[in-house]
């Protein structure tokens, strides 16, 4: 028999993608013992503002680039084929009629957490699948009043915000440090977040 694939579903508008979201998945694909991290990248979060978002498949082709020669780890475009706003639930309903045969982990931060009363649909999603929460600076977490099949992962703390490496190309910094080399590269070209 076949073992089920298990799939940490990461979503985010990635803008841009940077090296605190690739260390953060590397980190969680080993203390949850998941195969696969699919970076989900989100045409629109209801929960964000989109006036600063870029195109979706520029966003999409930097995530790309940034997990080549990542092998457990995954640009995912399948929000952009759903309706919009991309609620979760709308997703998972999907994810799991089109991979039947993978087990679909939805991890998000301590932040997401505090608000996830606010989501829609947020008893059938904890209902459908297991929720890893990591941390996020400021935002802590009881574990002790989680629901059955929400836990939280012990990862470090990345200091790095897609807002912040937007705030600092747009002032001329230097991000080289923030974001992966072809990322970069690529904004170079494109000329983005000017």
């Amino acid at each position: 028999m076949l073992s089920v694939k298990s799939v940490g579903l990461l979503g985010g508008s990635f803008n841009p993608v940077h090296n605190g979201h690739i260390a953060l998945a590397k980190e969680i694909l080993v203390e949850a013992c998941l195969d696969e991290v699919w970076f989900v990248v989100s045409p629109q979060n209801p929960l964000k503002p989109t006036e600063t978002l870029l195109d979706d498949e520029l966003r999409f082709e930097m995530t790309r680039l940034a997990l080549e020669g990542e092998p457990h780890l995954v640009a995912s475009d399948y929000e952009f084929r759903l309706p919009r706003p991309s609620y979760t639930w709308n997703t998972l309903r999907h994810l799991f009629v089109d991979y039947p045969q993978y087990r679909f982990v939805l991890l998000i931060g301590a932040d997401n957490w505090h608000v996830f009363g606010n989501w829609r649909n947020g008893k059938e999603i904890l209902s459908a699948c297991q929720v890893i929460i990591y941390p996020r600076r400021g935002y802590v977490v009881d574990e002790y009043s989680l629901p059955d099949g929400v836990r939280v992962i012990n990862t470090s703390l990345h200091d790095v915000s897609s807002t912040m490496v937007r705030k600092e190309i747009a002032e001329g910094k230097d991000v080289s440090r923030h974001v992966p080399t072809r990322v970069l590269t690529f904004i170079k070209q494109k000329h983005l977040y000017k």
